[in-house]
């Protein structure tokens, strides 16, 4: 099956212009990956965000006190300084007590050229993130800071949020419905199914609108 991209600029560009979660998710589960959407708490900051790119996992623990003065957030900054153009931070491992990104982690991420950030968990300086209109996702905003708190203490390792695996160079997405993790092994067949499908909703959506049964429309067209 070819690919109607060359690289990943190709692909992100058909995809914010044509794409969205529902579509890729329904793709994915005709595929036998059910399970690829991350828990549905975790929302874009502002109801407009979208989100397209390659995991950078991040694993997140807990800690009860100031370890290490030189290194206050664990292996985070290494982690941030790290981020490639077109990545995605992903963070997870922490306990929902404390904040994993925030302003100025923005600046830096944007400066590297990447994608945005999903926490399974909360941000803050939420004013300041949405003023750089930078693709955030979190379960909400919580001020506590995480030094002295919580560690990063790996990353572009495996991790998993809810019940989905995240491995390094997946192709993570998020809108206004949610968050879902496109395998590597899958993203050719997914996408271009994908794509298929969402023009063909078009049509569907025309001849609904000019009156026609769902019923016979699902039976012309098998999706619906």
């Amino acid at each position: 099956m070819a690919a109607a991209w060359k690289d990943d600029a190709g692909l992100f560009e058909i995809v914010a212009a044509e794409l969205y979660t529902a579509v890729i998710g329904d793709v994915l589960d005709e595929l036998g990956h059910r399970r690829q959407f991350l828990p549905p708490g975790i929302q874009p900051l502002s109801g407009d965000m979208r989100l397209i790119g390659r995991c950078m996992p991040v694993l997140e623990a807990d800690v009860y006190a100031e370890r290490n003065e030189e290194r206050p957030f664990g292996l985070m900054l290494k982690a941030l300084d790290d981020l490639k153009p077109r990545e995605v931070y992903v963070v997870t491992g922490s306990s929902p007590t404390y904040a994993l990104w925030g302003e100025i982690m923005t600046a830096a991420a944007i400066a590297r050229g990447a994608s945005g950030v999903v926490c399974d968990g909360y941000l803050r300086d939420t004013h300041g993130i949405l003023a750089q209109s930078f693709p955030a996702f979190a379960l909400g905003s919580y001020a506590q800071d995480q030094r002295g708190r919580g560690e990063v203490i790996d990353f572009r390792c495996p991790i998993q949020i809810g019940d989905v695996e995240i491995t390094p160079g997946d192709i993570i997405m998020g809108d206004v419905d949610g968050v879902l993790v496109v395998p590597q092994r899958a993203e050719q067949e997914a996408f271009t199914r994908a794509i298929e499908k969402a023009r063909t909703e078009k049509t569907v959506m025309d001849d609904v609108r000019n009156g026609m049964l769902t019923e016979a429309a699902f039976r012309k067209h098998g999706i619906l």
